[in-house]
């Protein structure tokens, strides 16, 4: 389903967000200035200052919608999706995508913490991790929480833990299913070359230990093959590969009943990008695990899916306020702004792109120019668009970033001690804090003056 309302020349789409640029409730009021959830994001920036982000509550139930819907409509067994809570932890995003019906899948205690007191049903929590501390592990396991083994230190001291803890472990194998993907060196995960899981030909190997570990019970499988992908071949390749170690887990006596395919659907930041969309990911993976299943007599796993980005990039906004401009001669002109890579890591991190747009009169064609648009960092590549174009500007002017829901606010720093932005929720034109503004003197919290310096 589409509405009227277009930015960048894109139609918005209600049903599957990851393919808009914008949030699906963006719009432009009376006075010619962007609104979003029914809020002024001039208004908003007055009440709860700059930078700040901002999620709209409607894109991010519409998107758990899409995958709750497009898995019940494809896939004829049980099905959870799992949010990627690396994208946006937060106790808001737990909460919100409990009450949607999501799992959640953590990797850190910081991060599990954050899921239970959020309100996420425990039974639903997966806990990944390459590297797990001791505390982490205990934790979970006196929390009920699914472990996901990446490596065999993980089996090790799982092996351990749930004997000397009389605990009866529900787990998950993870392993590289060797598929590459066309998306960032950085964020690909199911390569061989991978920190990631087992290898495939290890999986012979930690079946036939684990099956007669006493308290661990292998429940399910994981394979992931990376982030911002916009093909969906390696999603089919992966079913056979996945379908292929429940029947090897058989051999060894493990009956799989879970089936974690992860997530990786790309979103559009970019007129340029070109996703597919939520339900068409959901058709493939859904159709690709139930005909090697039957291909094999085998009865359906519970399949399970961790989008991440695909929920709540799109739903997320962040603006700035211009303040300095400079201009070299035949080159570029620098505007700054009041961010940069503390709010938003990514532009130097993954050479990442973005759609932005001036919040007055977003729509301005007339007085169009290129703009290399540099954060406040003093760094040469703190840089968040090497050309930018919009109509005219000038230092006071609201620059609103599309896109950001994911990975930017998790991902912010205090680099040059500067505080990291509020956040808000926003709905049917009303705005709540989701996350409070630091303040400089909070940046300060943890410092400790040895006291042979104090006088």
């Amino acid at each position: 389903m589409e509405q009227r309302n277009s930015f960048f020349n894109i139609p918005i789409d209600l049903v599957s967000p990851n393919k808009n640029i914008v949030p699906v409730t963006t719009s432009v009021n009376n006075l010619g200035a962007l609104t979003v959830g029914g809020c002024s994001i001039d208004d908003l920036i007055q009440n709860y200052g700059s930078p700040l982000y901002i999620l709209d509550e409607l894109t991010l139930r519409n998107s758990c919608k899409a995958y709750k819907k497009s898995l019940e409509k494809y896939y004829p067994g049980e099905s959870l999706p799992i949010y990627a809570s690396k994208a946006n932890s937060s106790l808001f995003m737990s909460w919100l995508i409990q009450s949607e019906g999501f799992g959640l899948d953590a990797v850190s205690k910081g991060e599990l913490i954050t899921a239970l007191k959020g309100g996420v049903v425990r039974e639903n929590i997966v806990f990944h991790g390459n590297n797990k501390s001791d505390e982490e592990l205990i934790f979970a396991i006196n929390n009920n929480i699914k472990i996901v083994i990446d490596n065999d230190y993980d089996l090790v001291r799982l092996k351990r833990y749930a004997n000397e803890l009389d605990k009866r472990l529900e787990v998950m194998i993870r392993f590289t299913p060797g598929i590459e993907c066309h998306t960032h060196e950085y964020i690909k995960t199911g390569s061989v070359d991978s920190k990631f899981g087992f290898g495939l030909d290890n999986l012979d190997r930690v079946f036939s230990e684990t099956a007669d570990i006493k308290n661990i019970n292998v429940v399910g499988v994981h394979a992931h093959i990376g982030s911002q992908i916009f093909e969906l071949a390696p999603h089919h390749d992966l079913a056979k590969i996945m379908v292929n170690s429940i029947l090897k887990a058989k051999d060894y006596g493990h009956e799989i009943k879970e089936l974690n395919v992860g997530g990786g659907l790309g979103i559009r930041y970019t007129n340029e990008d070109d996703p597919p969309s939520i339900d068409q990911w959901v058709k493939t993976v859904s159709n690709s695990v139930v005909e090697e299943c039957e291909k094999f007599n085998l009865d359906l796993p519970k399949l399970m899916c961790e989008p991440g980005r695909s929920i709540v990039s799109t739903a997320g906004i962040t603006v700035y306020t211009i303040g300095s401009f400079k201009d070299v001669p035949g080159v570029r002109t620098y505007i700054s702004v009041d961010g940069g890579m503390s709010d938003n890591p990514r532009p130097i991190t993954y050479q990442s792109t973005y759609s932005a747009c001036l919040v007055r009169d977003p729509h301005n064609k007339q007085d169009i120019k290129k703009y290399t648009v540099a954060g406040k960092h003093c760094e040469s590549g703190d840089v968040l668009f090497k050309e930018l174009e919009i109509g005219k500007c000038e230092s006071g002017d609201l620059l609103c970033v599309f896109g950001t829901g994911a990975y930017n606010s998790s991902m912010s720093s205090n680099y040059n001690r500067i505080p990291r932005p509020a956040g808000l929720v926003v709905s049917n034109g009303s705005a709540e804090l989701i996350q409070k503004r630091e303040s400089s003197e909070d940046l300060l919290k943890f410092d400790v003056l040895p006291d042979r310096f104090i006088r």
